[in-house]
């Protein structure tokens, strides 16, 4: 099926405001995903970012965005104008869903964000040490505003029970076919896991889970300056958004074509970042062990589950396949804590 997204994105505009036309649309997006970002220019030299989305629910777009635009709007400095705010109509989160037989489709309307410098793929220690630092910052100014943010239904939980309610569908089985049972089996470990750690209980707040280099960027002496990719946004575990950080600290560096190996969480490099974050914020030492559910949830939810909505069909069939062969038959073997426990004296 053809999709005409401009025409989504103007219908969804003429919603929002018919009184400036749009004099054109382009199509920004990093095309890594099914997610679609475009920039528009009105007659009145204005310049607005629109985000399209068709993947999960609208009742999801909706509670997300609204829960990013109540971070961006209360975040002090310096994070202040750290997130894009969305635009709103009549003092209302303005979103728009578009409805056809075989697409719904949902636009949300951001001011453009201004952006610094990028990250280099390979940092030096320096770099990782600061990072570190500003991580722990940032998810200590999250924690404080936990209270004042709207409300969310989605958890580390429901994704699960969503992932087996998928399985038991026409659809789940012919996806997952040869590999249901280990996904079953997975999700068994999973939510075992989170139980012995009491983690379903702890505290939520605001994590973004993808940190790789293209998504954020940071000023001269590599402080948060500003991020716009949103798509994995969710209130959890703080710990959700370590496993992107120990790539972009890898040896490696971040990379173009990537794998999701556990291996840079064990890096030296690594090391460094964390005891960097752990003298401004300090984590716990079941923390450190739910490392390994929050990487198996990674997979399992966004390899597994959505791989075929965030990632073209190329790097999906990849990623899917390296999960069963790769991934989940060496986290046991490969995911040692003792390495960071002792880094962190826990």
């Amino acid at each position: 099926m053809q999709i005409d997204f401009n025409a989504i994105v103007e219908d969804a505009w003429q919603d929002y405001d018919p009184s400036r036309a749009v004099l054109s649309i382009n199509d920004i997006s990093a095309m890594v995903s099914t997610n679609h970002v475009f920039r528009l220019r009105l007659e009145d030299g204005s310049v607005v970012i629109a985000k399209l989305s068709y993947f999960g629910t609208y009742d999801d777009f909706v509670e997300d965005h609204s829960l990013i635009n109540a971070l961006a709007n209360n975040l002090p400095a310096p994070y202040d104008q750290f997130l894009s705010r969305s635009l709103l109509k009549k003092n209302q989160l303005f979103t728009y869903r578009h409805q056809e037989l075989l697409l719904d489709a949902w636009v949300v309307f951001y001011n453009p964000i201004r952006v610094d410098k990028k990250l280099p793929r390979r940092l030096d220690e320096h770099e990782i040490e600061v990072l570190g630092g500003e991580l722990a910052h940032f998810h200590k100014t999250c924690w404080q505003l936990r209270n004042i943010l709207p409300d969310w239904s989605k958890t580390l939980k429901g994704d699960m029970l969503r992932l087996l309610w998928h399985l038991d569908s026409d659809e789940g089985r012919f996806q997952h076919r040869g590999t249901e049972d280990e996904i079953r089996r997975q999700i068994d470990i999973f939510d075992a896991n989170m139980e012995a750690l009491d983690a379903y209980a702890w505290e939520a707040i605001p994590v973004f889970v993808d940190w790789n280099i293209g998504n954020f960027s940071v000023t001269e002496k590599a402080k948060f300056f500003s991020r716009w990719d949103y798509d994995w946004f969710r209130m959890s575990s703080r710990m959700l958004d370590f496993y992107f950080f120990s790539r972009v600290c890898s040896t490696a560096g971040d990379k173009t074509v990537f794998s999701y190996l556990i291996d840079p969480v064990f890096e030296d490099r690594f090391a460094i970042f964390l005891k960097a974050y752990h003298a401004v914020y300090p984590l716990s030492r079941d923390e450190v062990l739910f490392l390994k559910e929050a990487y198996r949830f990674f997979i399992l939810n966004y390899v597994v589950k959505y791989g075929r909505y965030f990632f073209h069909e190329i790097y999906a069939d990849k990623l899917q396949r390296e999960a069963f062969e790769i991934y989940f038959p060496l986290l046991d073997e490969t995911f040692k804590p003792e390495k960071i426990l002792k880094v962190l004296d826990l």
